[in-house]
């Protein structure tokens, strides 16, 4: 074992163990493979997937895969939105930003979409 495969790519903790399937960081809870994450890939940023795991973009269009409630009213599953933004910071758990027709603007999570 290496000392640059027991230190957390994310805080540099030197603490990190292995439980058999990945590193684990007892300081900031982070988990990765010795194999595919390096320093580069902590620093890019959010990656945002859909429900079914598939990467969202800027402009996507996306559908809701289940119903939401919205104060008395109700989007339903299957609903289309349209030229979704995807946020850098997100609003209380949210990372969507959007106009879903007949209710206006509004946030989603990833995970209650699907790409269309």
């Amino acid at each position: 074992m290496s000392a640059e495969e027991n230190t957390c790519p994310k805080c540099n903790s030197s603490y990190a163990y292995f439980d058999g399937t990945l590193w684990n960081c007892p300081e900031c809870s982070h988990e990765w493979t010795a194999t595919t994450e390096t320093n580069d890939d902590a620093e890019a940023g959010p990656q945002f997937v859909d429900a079914n795991g598939t990467p969202l973009q800027d402009g996507d269009t996306v559908t809701i895969v289940k119903a939401l409630k919205v104060g008395k009213e109700t989007i339903k599953s299957g609903t289309k939105v349209k030229n979704i933004r995807l946020l850098d910071e997100p609003v209380n758990g949210h990372d969507i930003s959007c106009k879903v027709a007949g209710h206006g603007s509004m946030y989603l999570k990833c995970s209650v979409v699907k790409k269309a």
